[in-house]
């Protein structure tokens, strides 16, 4: 069986890369604009499903992920522009909001693709960032492709005060969550099988 990862992220990508996996990759496209009323679980662990079931087929399994921040009950996708950027971390600076990723995998035996999703929760806390320092980090490039307009694993990791949860899970891809997954697909992750 192949391995495919359904995403663009470098994230993840070096994520699984960390733990040995060999994989393929194939770029989804799908509409990430929430449903009306959806919860940040329910957003998520849609959207991964629909990004696995993009390159399910037979000899493959497939791994889809979305990540999604929440502060006082608004989920915060990535930024459109620079400006909003700074806006969502002039919004999450000083305070705390929860991480949410989806981790989907598919396969395809017999008939229908299988699909099994997890989703995983995190609190991060943001220390206070004035408007000089947001406008100077924006600025790196960083932000802009990032739910939440930060990098824990980057230079954001600056503004971080504290994680509660997995800091798997905050970058991108809960790691512990993929490895059950994959396992339940028949997919050696310690034997690094492709």
């Amino acid at each position: 069986m192949r391995l495919v990862l359904a995403s663009g992220s470098p994230r993840r990508r070096d994520l699984l890369l960390s733990v040995g996996l060999e994989f393929d990759v194939h770029v989804p496209t799908i509409d990430e604009r929430p449903l009306h009323n959806e919860t940040p679980r329910s957003y998520v662990e849609r959207l991964a499903r629909q990004k696995a079931l993009t390159a399910a087929g037979p000899g493959r399994v497939v791994l889809g992920a979305d990540t999604t921040v929440v502060h006082e009950g608004t989920i915060i996708g990535k930024p459109r522009d620079p400006e909003d950027a700074r806006r969502i971390l002039a919004r999450l600076q000083g305070d705390t909001h929860s991480v949410y990723t989806g981790v989907a995998v598919a396969w395809q035996g017999e008939g229908e693709p299988e699909v099994r999703v997890e989703v995983e929760g995190s609190e991060v806390k943001l220390v206070p960032i004035n408007e000089a320092e947001i406008v100077a980090y924006v600025d790196t490039g960083e932000p802009l492709d990032k739910a939440g307009a930060y990098a824990l694993q980057g230079v954001g990791a600056m503004f971080v005060d504290s994680v509660r949860g997995s800091p798997t899970n905050v970058v991108g891809l809960h790691l512990p969550s993929a490895v059950r997954l994959l396992r339940s697909a028949g997919v050696d992750v310690m034997g690094r099988s492709r």
